[in-house]
């Protein structure tokens, strides 16, 4: 019997295991926490177990992403109005939405490169608990390979390697 195929991301050693081999990745800048004591913008990487939900790419930068797996994960090409909720007392916190909102969010079209390819994790999300974190994603490392506000980020070549690794609702294991 094979063992499930699973995402492993050591937060101490700031790596990635999967398919055989290790990427090197970035996490929060605050450095990372329990999963369930995390707070909303405390720049720490959530530790837990979690799930690939699905992914967003930039269709204007990048071809659609590869589909390898016998259970692919679903890709959706991102569009200039959508976004993320991330305020405490918006009724969709820690939700995709769609731009204008006036609450606060996240703009997942950035001119940066760091969303060209965003991967959603289940963290805090079924269903969200206000407060305890949001927009925990996987995505391309900004340019000056800085750390995250809570995100774990590859650069682009580490993060090609890795997408036709990729399954639908496969473990993502945050750990230290």
């Amino acid at each position: 019997m094979s063992e499930k195929p699973e995402l492993r991301i050591n937060c101490a050693s700031e790596t990635a295991a999967i398919g055989g081999f290790l990427l090197p990745c970035r996490i929060g800048k605050s450095g990372y926490i329990d999963g369930a004591k995390g707070r909303e913008g405390d720049a720490k990487t959530p530790l837990g177990l979690y799930h690939l939900r699905w992914g967003f790419y930039r269709a204007d930068r990048l071809p659609a992403p590869p589909r390898h797996s016998n259970k692919p994960l679903t890709w959706r090409a991102m569009e200039k109005l959508d976004g993320w909720a991330d305020d405490l007392t918006d009724p969709a916190y820690n939700r995709f939405i769609k731009l204008p909102n006036n609450a606060s969010h996240e703009a997942l079209w950035r001119e940066d490169g760091a969303y060209d390819i965003v991967l959603i994790i289940s963290h805090n999300d079924s269903p969200p608990t206000t407060g305890l974190g949001s927009a925990v994603f996987l995505h391309i490392a900004q340019p000056d390979d800085r750390r995250t506000l809570g995100c774990i980020a590859f650069a682009p070549e580490d993060m090609t390697r890795l997408l036709p690794h990729l399954q639908q609702d496969m473990p993502v294991r945050l750990y230290e």
